[in-house]
């Protein structure tokens, strides 16, 4: 039995009960229990980890944020660049199968008291900013939501969206252009909060028309790796709790070093995107390229995502 309380990344087995089809390339998987019971919480902006039946292991955001939820749902769109993930997901599972599920993380949080929010969705990146939507109305929160695809097959959700008061859907293709954030950014007012996940070129755009925002009032989430890892190496990895010390060569991560050494970590993206091999540092100076810790706390440095992250220096203590 799968435990409601169960924290955050804990495996739950979990079958996959239904497939339903969004738009082209694109399509949601809703995942249950076993046997029926309570699944723990998750709260709008929270992703789940799918332990595929191909060894790989696939970060997803949620459809729904719920106190009690029956079941996980999440939409996938199939990437022609796809490392073996979303291929495998459209090409090869099928209802009922049976696989590991990371309990819900949240590393995309909705602030639900804001005076205003807006919330910027690119192609699937839809999907966390429509639970969020989702919840804001249920609340009476005053809230804008927009929506880009690249073309107008790639529209998820149409019916749905439908249904709100004046949700631009802006499709590239017909409008010969991009979304304008500076234009978004300028037409709400002071204190809203903005929310935006999609691809690569829209998020650097996003981050570009919020940099003189407070920083409290930026929230963005990037479903594949911001940066490159830290692959130069050259520096040694206490491990502080294991009494060991490691030497990192170039061309691998902290993570892949100190699993080879045989120190139980988790993890699960390995690309700084998912937040669940986050470890305490105790002493160094780490070389931050992930994609979930604020600029300020990188700053603190009392925290570091060891997937991707390097050292900025000869040597880093580490609380494992």
């Amino acid at each position: 039995m799968n435990e409601p309380n169960s924290p955050a990344g804990a495996l739950l087995k979990m079958r996959l009960a239904s497939i339903q089809y969004l738009a082209r390339d694109t399509l949601a998987y809703a995942f249950e229990s076993l046997d029926g019971s309570p699944l723990p919480a998750a709260e709008p902006g929270a992703h789940i980890g799918l332990h595929l039946p191909n060894g790989l292991v696939r970060q997803y955001s949620l459809l729904e944020g719920n106190a009690n939820p029956r079941s996980y749902q999440v939409g996938v769109k199939r990437d022609a660049k796809s490392r073996g993930g979303s291929r495998f997901m459209h090409e090869e599972l099928r209802c009922g199968t049976v696989l590991s599920v990371e309990a819900p993380r949240n590393n995309f949080p909705l602030h639900e008291d804001a005076a205003h929010t807006v919330l910027i969705g690119g192609g699937i990146g839809i999907t966390p900013v429509l639970c969020m939507a989702r919840r804001l109305k249920s609340l009476g929160r005053s809230a804008s939501l927009y929506y880009s695809c690249r073309e107008r097959v790639d529209v998820a959700f149409a019916d749905e969206l439908a249904r709100y008061d004046n949700v631009p859907v802006h499709v590239d293709a017909e409008v010969g252009g991009v979304l304008n954030m500076a234009k978004i950014v300028a037409e709400h007012p002071a204190g809203a909060h903005f929310y935006c996940c999609g691809p690569g070129p829209m998020l650097a755009a996003f981050e570009e028309a919020t940099a003189s925002l407070p920083r409290e009032q930026v929230h963005v989430e990037y479903f594949t790796a911001k940066q490159e890892a830290a692959l130069d190496g050259g520096y040694t990895v206490e491990l502080r709790r294991s009494n060991k010390t490691l030497s990192v060569p170039p061309g691998q991560t902290i993570l892949q070093v100190v699993r080879d050494a045989g120190v139980d970590v988790p993890y699960s993206c390995e690309q700084g995107v998912c937040g669940a091999c986050e470890t305490r540092v105790i002493e160094g100076r780490p070389d931050h390229r992930d994609a979930i810790l604020s600029d300020p706390e990188k700053a603190a440095n009392e925290t570091m995502i060891i997937c991707c992250s390097g050292c900025k220096g000869d040597r880093l203590v580490l609380d494992l």
